[in-house]
């Protein structure tokens, strides 16, 4: 890795089929759920009522919802990244809540390393968030690297990016 500024940059030809990233453990608090709302505009009051959450929907608490999940799974990717790492797909399956008081821990490894006819670099990563033992949620990225530390995926446009 090369640093720019205070920042590293993970360049595709220090990626491996296999390697493992570091792990992001993160404790939920209430503030977490009810702020990761409101940053996505969703009113449902699950995500911000307890009584609400308890006695209408059957739940243990507010719990978190996808775009506050989909914004901690980008996190964790680019905190591997570095800044010039750049997301080409996100999907991801929510299998079970994660609420306050709950320490969510994400861990991922690396599926795929390949580079496209443009020459960017693209990297495949299984990710899963976990609390304690049980699997909130599952999700697969796929990630442009820079093929050289001069390189930004960030300023491919147009036919040169093929997320």
């Amino acid at each position: 890795m090369t640093a720019t500024a205070t920042h590293t940059v993970r360049t595709f030809d220090q990626v491996a089929v296999g390697d493992a990233l570091p792990a992001l453990s993160y404790e939920v608090t209430a503030t977490t759920v009810v702020l990761g709302a409101l940053a996505s505009r969703d009113w449902r009051p699950q995500h911000h009522d307890y009584a609400f959450a308890t006695k209408r929907n059957g739940v243990k608490d507010i719990f978190l919802n996808s775009p506050n999940q989909a914004a901690w799974l980008e996190r964790f990717v680019t905190d591997w990244t570095g800044p010039r790492g750049r997301m080409g797909r996100l999907g991801f399956r929510m299998l079970d809540s994660i609420f306050p008081g709950d320490t969510m821990t994400f861990t991922g490894t690396v599926t795929s390393a390949e580079s496209d006819e443009t020459g960017c670099g693209w990297v495949g990563i299984d990710i899963t968030v976990a609390v304690g033992d049980r699997t909130c949620t599952t999700a697969k990225a796929r990630i442009a690297l820079p093929s050289s530390p001069d390189d930004n995926p960030w300023s491919r446009k147009g036919e040169n990016w093929k997320p």
